[in-house]
This record gives C-alpha cells, sequence and structure tokens, in this order.
C-alpha cells in the first residue's frame, strides 16, 4: 500500500508540474509530427466514398462553418 501511495503522490506532483508550466507559458498541448495528415492521407479507411457517419460530419461542419461566416461581426 505504501508503494502504491508513493507513486500516486508522484504521479499527482507530475501532474502539478505540468499544469504550473501551462500557466507560465499560456501555450495549448500539441503534438510533434501532425499525425497521418503529415503524410498526404486524408483518411484512415482505404474505401473509395465516405461513411454514412463522415458524410454526416462533414455536413453539420460545413453548416455550423457558414452560420459561423454569417454571424462574424468582423
Amino acid at each position: 500500500m505504501l508503494t502504491f501511495m508513493i507513486a500516486f503522490v508522484i504521479l499527482l506532483l507530475i501532474v502539478a508540474a505540468m499544469s504550473v508550466g501551462y500557466w507560465v507559458q499560456r501555450k495549448t498541448i500539441s503534438g510533434s509530427c501532425g499525425g497521418i495528415a503529415s503524410l498526404g492521407i486524408d483518411k484512415v479507411c482505404d474505401c473509395p466514398e465516405p461513411c454514412e457517419k463522415r458524410k454526416a460530419r462533414e455536413e453539420k461542419a460545413a453548416q455550423r462553418q457558414k452560420i459561423i461566416e454569417e454571424n462574424r461581426i468582423i
């Protein structure tokens, strides 16, 4: 039980140190390599036509973007 408590306290100290670093630098967490987008791949699967869920997501994102553009102040 003592080992668990020591490991938990160390983990809490690491998380606290990372949060202090965020407060000081005000940077968001970002990836280092860009994932599959850096390889020039648009999607993970090899199917020629996107699935219905992806089509719905893209349509919803397009509608959201349209609303943002219409309601833009500047």
